[in-house]
């Protein structure tokens, strides 16, 4: 794990755990390996917006929407490119794009799927480990994020 993340979520005081997976990319085949629902793995999306980037969680079950973000949030929201998400997530591995946006100074916006679940797990930037919460921890972490339903199924 990165050590902005790990410092992040320490400086935070949540309670988690580090769970070790096989090397993968894909949400659904990391949820498949780890044995857990996909709708409680966060899934990342970084987005370019007007002023500045924002990442976008939603459950690895579902898509980010958006038209419905940039109506939620009154912005014009788009994907951000590889090289924006590498400069900005310098020290994890590329792709590997986390749910922690605030460990490096972007704002998040959480989709209302992910809000209230009992665990919740998201990549730990590596494309090896994932981070697992409760439900609880998780919506204390994510308390100053935006949230709203901006998702839809694949």
């Amino acid at each position: 794990m990165p050590m902005t993340i790990r410092e992040y979520l320490r400086a935070c005081d949540v309670d988690y755990e580090e769970l070790p997976h096989p090397h993968e990319v894909s949400s659904s085949r990391i949820a498949q390996q780890s044995h857990i629902g996909g709708d409680q793995l966060a899934k990342a999306i970084m987005l370019h917006a007007d002023q500045g980037y924002r990442v976008a969680v939603v459950p690895s079950t579902r898509d980010a929407d958006l038209a419905a973000l940039s109506r939620l949030f009154e912005e014009r929201l788009e994907l951000a490119s590889e090289d924006e998400i590498r400069q900005t997530f310098g020290d994890c591995d590329p792709g590997a794009t986390t749910a922690v946006g605030q460990a490096y100074g972007l704002e998040v916006y959480l989709d209302d799927q992910l809000r209230h679940q009992p665990d919740v797990y998201f990549d730990a930037g590596d494309h090896e480990t994932l981070v697992h919460m409760s439900g609880r921890e998780f919506d204390r972490l994510m308390a100053d994020s935006r949230h709203g339903a901006f998702s839809r199924p694949h």
